[in-house]
């Protein structure tokens, strides 16, 4: 049985995709299309907020774009210097949120100087809601905004002209909703009705059902391990006795 996937390929430094590895095993053929793109903004303007360490409390990073743009902005000979000669050492002595940990660690005390927060253009405001109930300050800059891969539209029609209708197609993102899904309903026609459709995780699932898309499952965290095990279930409804 074939599952999409419309998620971005892990680095092609670090082997298959391990959710292809994952469906794979429980005897699914998954194929990955590229959905997003990423373009870098602001760079200026980042590295001028990091060259004043001593304005801020520390950093906080809910993505790893965040990180490539912070890589971007230093590019330069000169940043570069100016980076390794004391700004590192300075941020260095500053705490570093990521996701998990950024609210597992909102019991400090609050800080009386903002951190900084490069994210995406479509952040949510979960975290500065969370942080500002806290009364922690937080000083959010764009870096970077999300548009639709400039090949998405020709893989879709390559992979359905050639592989037909997968048994189950799987949303990484609210994004890839709003990108993919008039499309592949063009490309299903009446068909899609037989389409189990998936979401990595509730967000995801509550933009399927906004655009009227039934989810015939959601996976328990954004593991490929739990995702294939819903599928699976999913695909096999009759025959969903998991060993205790």
């Amino acid at each position: 049985m074939k599952v999409l996937l419309l998620k971005d390929p892990k680095d092609k430094d670090s082997g298959p995709d391990p959710y292809i590895k994952e469906l794979g095993s429980h005897s699914l053929e998954a194929t990955l299309i590229p959905v997003l793109s990423f373009e870098f903004i602001s760079l200026d303007s980042l590295f001028e907020k990091l060259s004043h360490p001593e304005c801020y409390g520390g950093l906080v990073f809910t993505s790893p774009r965040a990180l490539e743009a912070i890589k971007m902005c230093l590019k330069e000979k000169s940043k570069k210097e100016a980076w390794s000669k004391s700004l590192k050492q300075m941020w260095n002595i500053k705490p570093t949120y990521v996701v998990g940990k950024a609210t597992a660690s909102l019991g400090e005390k609050p800080n009386s100087s903002a951190l900084l927060f490069p994210c995406g253009a479509l952040k949510r405001e979960v975290l500065p809601t969370v942080l500002r109930e806290k009364g922690i300050p937080l000083e959010s800059l764009t870096v970077y905004q999300t548009t639709q891969h400039p090949d998405l539209q020709a893989s879709l029609s390559s992979y359905f002209s050639q592989q037909g209708i997968p048994a189950s197609i799987v949303f990484f993102s609210p994004s890839g909703v709003k990108f993919c899904l008039q499309h592949i309903q063009k490309l299903s026609g009446d068909l899609i009705n037989q389409v189990k459709f998936a979401a990595i995780g509730p967000t995801t699932a509550q933009a399927l059902e906004a655009a009227g898309i039934p989810v015939s499952c959601t996976a328990g965290s954004p593991t490929p391990q739990d995702l294939a095990a819903g599928i699976h279930r999913a695909l096999h409804p009759h025959n969903c006795s998991v060993p205790q």
